[in-house]
């Protein structure tokens, strides 16, 4: 059975529209009680800062309520701290009310299973079944009771700490942190300041409307002028729920998941602790597999979308892979993608070498590459004969020096299409015909929904 609702990361969607409605989510809320909590017991449930999180989290406590399950309320937090939070706590399941680098317009939900971790496929399908029935409450004396936890940054905050070598620390080290206004606006300049850097925190100031706005990992211009400006050593950027992370050299350079990537891994690899194979995913530049390769480094790809990561992870044995959109997953340090956790475990190999982020990351010598966003309606067929032939076309051009990758994403209603090759006019060229070819192949023969 298909998901109507789950997509890569979760159920997100604009405020208002679609399943992001306050009586969807108290349906969701009860018949993810049900599938979760049959027997009863406790759901943690935190959100980022944007204005509909109150909307979203009383309708989230009422379903569960209605299901006789308890809600433990995190209030504001980074989505890795509800998945170690939900652990620590033996409670059931997590839940993160957030829409995670979209602006404060979208909201969604991520659900974490009692051990920290995303939702099996199955699961997510058992809840969605279970939204189809009708909505019934527990008797009365059974209903689930809310409770806040007191604390649950500092709980946060020195589990990160805990992650970076104790004999080690962050003296001497001029940061500045830009948490996007979102979910890490707290915990980010405690566990940086609480390790000894000196940190300026820009992005520090969420109003519930200003979350991911022109700051953060995904706009990152603001944080590269400030470091150069500030003179600073490096600069850290999260997203608004906390679990990516891009840093910036002292020179404004911008340094992507896929060069945290290498320099977590080749610190692993040096003091023997790194196991199975570097996982990263189909988006990752030829650059990187490259530069593992070259180090005896086994690489491998999973689909986009760092539950797949996770995924290739477990099956492999790994315990290091992420995205380069700066998702980095370190197994032997936590159960998903942790910003802070991945940023602290880059600065543990500077600390430990000496030498700045460029010279870690210097062997990674990214190939051009260009992804452009093309906007659909419905569900297209990307396995259609004109899709195909427009992708044949693409591939020719390259001249077998490259590579292409159409994929739908899972929370936006854009395909995206990625061209890669070694000449970056010609990267540049290909990629802009073939995304106005999709784009019209896609908008006259789209699916409905």
């Amino acid at each position: 059975m298909g998901r109507k609702y789950f997509g890569t990361d979760g159920i997100r969607g604009r405020v208002g529209d679609g399943p992001m409605q306050a009586d969807f989510v108290l349906k969701l809320g009860r018949a993810a009680g049900r599938v979760l909590c049959p027997n009863g017991g406790t759901v943690a449930v935190g959100k980022d800062t944007r204005i509909s999180g109150y909307l979203f989290e009383a309708a989230l406590e009422a379903g569960f309520a209605s299901a006789g399950v308890n809600i433990l309320m995190l209030g504001p937090v980074p989505t890795p701290a509800i998945a170690y939070l939900t652990q620590a706590q033996r409670a059931a399941a997590g839940v993160v009310i957030s829409a995670s680098h979209n602006s404060f317009e979208d909201n969604g939900l991520k659900f974490f299973s009692a051990h920290g971790t995303k939702l099996d496929d199955e699961i997510e399908e058992a809840i969605e079944a279970e939204l189809e029935k009708p909505f019934t409450t527990v008797a009365p004396h059974k209903l689930g009771r809310a409770r806040r936890l007191d604390d649950a940054i500092g709980r946060y905050v020195e589990f990160c700490k805990g992650t970076f070598d104790e004999s080690l620390d962050l003296r001497g080290l001029n940061v500045v942190l830009d948490c996007a206004n979102g979910a890490t606006y707290k915990a980010a300049p405690q566990v940086f300041t609480e390790l000894g850097a000196t940190v300026y925190c820009i992005g520090c100031q969420p109003d519930g409307l200003n979350i991911n706005l022109e700051s953060g990992s995904t706009h990152t211009g603001t944080l590269q002028r400030i470091v150069v400006e500030r003179g600073a050593d490096l600069g850290i950027a999260f997203d608004g729920d906390g679990d990516r992370v891009m840093m910036v050299g002292p020179d404004g350079k911008l340094f992507d998941g896929d060069d945290l990537l290498y320099v977590i891994a080749v610190d692993h690899a040096g003091r023997g602790v790194l196991t199975g194979p570097v996982v990263g995913t189909v988006m990752s530049n030829l650059g990187l597999e490259r530069a593992f390769r070259s180090l005896d480094i086994a690489f491998e790809r999973a689909a986009v979308g760092d539950r797949y990561v996770l995924q290739k992870l477990k099956e492999s044995g790994g315990n290091i892979g992420g995205e380069s959109s700066g998702h980095l997953i370190c197994l032997d340090r936590a159960t998903t993608g942790d910003g802070i956790v991945a940023a602290l475990q880059v600065l543990q190999a500077v600390v430990v070498t000496g030498k700045p982020l460029g010279e870690l990351a210097a062997p990674v010598v990214k190939l051009p590459q260009l992804m452009i966003n093309v906007r659909v309606a419905g569900k297209p067929d990307l396995g259609a004969k004109p899709v195909r032939d427009a992708v044949a076309l693409a591939e020719r051009s390259l001249g077998g020096r490259g590579r292409v990758l159409l994929r739908p994403s899972g929370t936006e209603p854009v395909v995206r299409v990625m061209c890669e090759g070694e000449l970056e006019d010609e990267v540049d060229r290909v990629c802009r015909a073939l995304a106005a070819d999709i784009e019209q192949v896609c908008t006259a023969n789209a699916a409905p929904v």
